[in-house]
């Protein structure tokens, strides 16, 4: 077909384009095609004596030529358009769609990728030397995120009181600061893509880094301790080197790669708007307290900031606060993690029944909006007599 006189299907199209306020060429529709956005024209009847065929495009076409017209331009990424079109609700094809989703968990390179058939203790010892080397490090803790807690912890002391309280210290077998170095986290984090799993240690570690100015930190040391404290749990969960891995042990990219191809695609959709909605509870915490700590009086907002930043919700917080632009190649990478998130959730339900899943619903566990996706377990799990709204307030 020339791009220059479009067919009578086509120029359906361009002419839908054009009354709501868009300018589309034939030469356009051809390229979106040729990525994928955009679906073909179904072949319809021929005209008979020589003249042809007719053709009709899909009807989800005429609102994904609008959509198009939004966000396609020139030095746009195809992956980029099909995940904001897909943000809209729009029917992007799905192939075009985990393609996106996959070429996000792409974007995650490690050094040493290109030799992946060495030895994966000789690759991990290289990776080491090559962080060392390059200086390469992790923000652990945003500088937004440190303010606040100076912030907390100064009118804290003003009021003679102290964050985080010195009861706390009873709770930690392990109190005292993390002697994990930014350089440590790059290791950790890093390994822990190569591998699919992390060490009980190097998780409390990593805790502790998050919250550097806490002089015990319950949550990690409860992590530190569990193959003494539950074994049954310990043997079903972890590794005989003490590694969590509730699945198989592989590259945690390829586990990402699995989900972008095979998740439901009403799975991807929910938890999409779940990341979003997790983003706009951990800015919108973040900005209330910074109110209150500009206002000099410790409120709502600072004591759901002091239950959230030992958990699970605490490291949501941190990881928007280091995603300041969020583009959607991020927020891609972020709706598989939460998915393999809630997968694994599902799987240690599975290998430890009777968990007491219900204790999710204390705030500051986990972010409001992924605590909805697991009410089914919440509620399942809790005491007949239990209500879920479970309130833990540290005093302030």
């Amino acid at each position: 077909m020339s791009t220059d006189t479009p067919s009578a299907a086509d120029q359906l199209l361009i002419d839908h384009a054009y009354r709501h306020g868009f300018t589309v060429t034939a030469k356009m529709l051809e390229v979106w095609r040729s990525r994928g956005l955009l679906p073909g024209n179904v072949p319809g009847g021929g005209l008979g004596r020589g003249k042809g065929s007719t053709s009709s495009p899909v009807p989800e076409s005429f609102d994904l030529v609008l959509g198009l017209a939004r966000h396609a331009g020139r030095g746009k990424r195809p992956t980029d358009v099909a995940l904001l079109l897909f943000d809209e609700g729009l029917p992007v094809p799905e192939q075009t769609v985990r393609a996106a989703f996959t070429a996000a968990v792409d974007t995650i390179s490690i050094h040493g990728d290109d030799e992946s058939d060495s030895d994966p203790d000789q690759r991990l010892d290289d990776l080491a030397d090559h962080i060392a080397d390059a200086g390469l490090t992790v923000t652990l803790v945003p500088a937004r995120a440190r303010r606040i807690d100076e912030g907390i912890a100064r009118l804290a002391r003003a009021g003679g009181h102290t964050w985080p309280p010195a009861e706390f210290a009873a709770f930690d077998e392990n109190p005292g600061p993390s002697t994990a170095t930014p350089k440590d986290a790059a290791l950790a984090s890093a390994a822990a893509v190569l591998t699919g799993r992390m060490s009980l240690e190097d998780i409390g570690d990593m805790l502790r880094a998050m919250s550097p100015t806490a002089t015990a930190n319950p949550i990690a040391s409860l992590v530190e301790t569990t193959r003494r404290d539950v074994p049954e749990v310990a043997d079903a969960v972890l590794t005989d080197d003490n590694h969590l891995a509730l699945g198989p042990v592989r590259d945690a990219r390829d586990h990402l790669r699995d989900l972008a191809a095979t998740a439901p695609l009403q799975d991807l959709t929910r938890a999409w708007k779940t990341v979003e909605g997790v983003r706009q509870w951990a800015l919108n915490l973040c900005g209330r307290v910074e109110e209150e700590v500009a206002a000099g009086h410790l409120g709502g907002a600072a004591r759901e900031w002091q239950s959230c930043r030992y958990a699970m919700a605490g490291l949501s917080l941190l990881s928007t606060l280091k995603e300041r632009d969020w583009p959607p190649v991020q927020r891609a990478l972020d709706t598989l993690l939460l998915l393999y998130q809630l997968g694994e959730i599902r799987r240690l339900d599975d290998l430890v029944p009777g968990c007491q899943w219900h204790i999710l619903a204390m705030e500051g566990l986990m972010p409001p909006p992924t605590r909805e996706l697991l009410q089914d377990l919440i509620s399942r799990s809790a005491p007949p007599d239990a209500g879920l709204a479970v309130d833990v307030r540290p005093a302030s």
